[in-house]
């Protein structure tokens, strides 16, 4: 007898997530930059014919972690930083996640709006849903007590995007700017800009989806911000294709 209920208590505490298909929600993913190996790659010979570089690593962390959250419903995603680490010292701009930048995505309407700092500089996107070349390929894995898939697309005509998603969360979304397969996208990686995005939690919550707007907001296109870092990076060395590709994420 006591084995029967044993089991019927682990039965109701055992997560249901395989069960049913999530449709709204609240996932918390960890954002990890090599950024020491990401500058390496840049140089030739590691960088170790650069004074510069050198020293920078001496001193900067060889790797950078970030948290974000992504709240999500049926049509609409939210994803921003959950909270600045002050504590994380940054060699490239463009890595440093900054809790004013947002990119928010209505499936419905087909339509981003993001606010996205460069340069110094603070962008207000409003543009249509990026669109991506995805090729799904056989491998599994699991995260965040998920089964996701892989699957393969391309920014910047040839920066290799390595993604994973599953259909027990319906919403087609995922971090940054990314969307697109048949669920949600629980990790990323960007081998070449050292760089992941795995979902660590999921928390069933209605989302709350707030952001700030100035009162009288100026929006631009994608295109704008690819323009203006263009044109910035003109006088930088080889540290500029990879703030063009973060620049596209």
């Amino acid at each position: 007898m006591n084995r029967i209920i044993l089991f019927s208590f682990l039965l109701v505490t055992t997560p249901a997530f395989t069960q049913q298909f999530i449709t709204a929600g609240k996932l918390t993913f960890e954002r990890k930059v090599a950024q020491v190996t990401l500058m390496e790659n840049l140089y030739e010979n590691g960088g170790d014919d650069n004074i510069w570089l050198v020293e920078m690593k001496k001193v900067y962390p060889r790797i950078v972690t970030d948290s974000y959250t992504l709240e999500f419903n049926n049509n609409t995603t939210l994803f921003k930083v959950e909270k600045e680490n002050s504590d994380n010292k940054y060699m490239l701009t463009g890595l440093k996640p900054s809790d004013q930048n947002y990119v928010y995505q209505d499936f419905n309407q087909n339509m981003t709006t993001m606010s996205k700092g460069l340069f110094e500089n603070e962008y207000l996107v409003k543009d249509s849903i990026k669109q991506f070349q995805w090729k799904i390929t056989g491998e599994v894995r699991d995260i965040a007590g998920f089964e996701c898939k892989k699957a393969l697309a391309k920014i910047n005509d040839s920066v290799v995007v390595v993604a994973f998603y599953t259909d027990q969360i319906i919403v087609k979304g995922g971090p940054e700017n990314f969307n697109g397969l048949p669920g949600m996208i629980l990790g990323l990686a960007v081998p070449r800009l050292s760089l992941t995005l795995f979902a660590t939690k999921l928390e069933l919550t209605s989302p709350i989806m707030n952001v700030r707007l100035p009162l009288k907001p100026k929006y631009v296109k994608h295109s704008q911000i690819l323009q203006d870092v263009e044109k910035g990076l003109k006088t930088w060395g080889k540290e500029a294709k990879a703030i063009a590709w973060v620049s596209n994420l």
